[in-house]
């Protein structure tokens, strides 16, 4: 008799004891309250995002409390509030995705994964199956059905699964269109509702490995994107739904999407342009999938003085202890560090680009000393509007 896959014997070892352990990681989760989670949170280095924080984290203390309340307390579902579903909206490097690894995988330790969900296609076609997103989340659960299921699913780069009938324009447009994405829209809608998804347990391309079926009704998904040219929709769909077709003082060519609104990337997007939903079917998603998420957050462009302080407290540290650990001690000065941030501004990227920028100065310093020097002092300037290395 052939031996059995060893997922199917993971598998079989959790349903004897895998409830216990269930039970136990559900009674251990921290309860913490949401003004203590957005503390927790600015304590781990997460800066700015005030009022998409104040939400995640309120989000986040109800699905720990209503998984005690059904799963400890024995309280019918119908009992307590439906789970939430989020979609976090605002430009690159603004911090959604690193507010969910911080929140989900680093404060609760819950079983959280996130995904880059352009790397699917609907089930049948070339690309990975979307129900292999639960896949990942069980295997992040260490092969738990039952720790899979109360776990979070982050769906990175939402915003590329926009069908193509999206009129949108992309910088890069032709590039960032999935012409699958709809039928990911599709397969997507069960995983948000509480269904039944039939789930691989290996992530795999065969239809023939085996299979579990699990619920998602207490699966918590939040998605994430940029949603470049998601503001020139909203305005142009103003402008057609105002008498007269927007001659108004606001429908200036850049408010329009006109020549100078194409190419921005660093845009805050307004709570009336996040919940007004036939903007998102005009950008290319069905409605009813956008009716799946409970709350849609607007994320801000980081401003000057919030980058400076991401800059200074996440970047610089890791930075000065590569140099420490070579012998030398890094010395930023103030006008190097406003330039960085004037720099990451111009190129609209972000907290994201704070490090590229400022690793790129001291390369060559780096390059020249690392293993190879007595040591000394590292320190970058501002000369003639351009940072200078000096090292000694």
């Amino acid at each position: 008799m052939a031996r059995e896959s060893e997922p199917m014997e993971n598998l079989k070892k959790y349903r004897k004891s895998g409830l216990e352990h269930f039970i136990k990681f559900v009674r251990e989760l921290p309860v913490i309250p949401p003004k203590k989670i957005f503390q927790k949170l600015e304590e781990a280095g997460y800066r700015g995002q005030d009022e998409a924080r104040r939400a995640v984290s309120l989000m986040a203390y109800r699905h720990v409390k209503r998984i005690k309340r059904i799963y400890l307390d024995g309280a019918k579902r119908e009992q307590v509030m439906p789970k939430a579903n989020f979609l976090l909206i605002g430009p690159t490097g603004c911090g959604k995705t690193h507010l969910v690894e911080l929140l989900f995988q680093q404060i609760l330790r819950l079983p959280t994964v996130i995904v880059d969900i352009t790397t699917y296609s609907e089930t049948g076609y070339v690309g990975q199956d979307p129900n292999t997103i639960i896949t990942r989340l069980l295997h992040a659960a260490d092969d738990n059905p039952l720790l899979a299921s109360v776990g979070i699913i982050c769906l990175d780069e939402f915003d590329k699964i926009a069908s193509g009938q999206n009129n949108a324009i992309f910088a890069g447009a032709g590039t960032t269109k999935d012409v699958t994405g709809m039928g990911v829209q599709r397969e997507l809608l069960k995983m948000l509702e509480a269904g039944e998804v039939v789930v691989p347990l290996e992530l795999t391309h065969s239809t023939y490995g085996d299979h579990i079926v699990m619920s998602t009704g207490d699966i918590a998904f939040i998605a994430a994107g940029a949603f470049s040219g998601f503001q020139q929709v909203a305005r142009r769909r103003g402008a057609v739904d105002r008498i007269g077709f927007g001659r108004g003082k606001e429908n200036t060519p850049h408010q329009r999407g006109g020549a100078g609104a194409q190419d921005q990337i660093a845009v805050t997007f307004t709570t009336e342009e996040v919940e007004n939903i036939a903007n998102f079917q005009a950008y290319g998603f069905l409605p009813e999938l956008m009716a799946r998420f409970t709350r849609i957050v607007p994320f801000r462009a980081l401003d000057a003085g919030t980058l400076k302080d991401i800059l200074r407290g996440n970047v610089i540290d890791r930075l000065t202890r590569e140099f420490e650990d070579e012998g030398f001690k890094l010395i930023v000065s103030e006008p190097a560090l406003d330039h960085v941030v004037k720099e990451s501004i111009r190129r609209e990227t972000g907290a994201r680009g704070l490090a590229a920028i400022l690793t790129r100065h001291l390369e060559d310093a780096a390059f020249d000393t690392f293993a190879d020097h007595p040591g000394g002092d590292v320190r970058l300037e501002l000369e003639d509007d351009e940072i200078k290395v000096k090292v000694g």
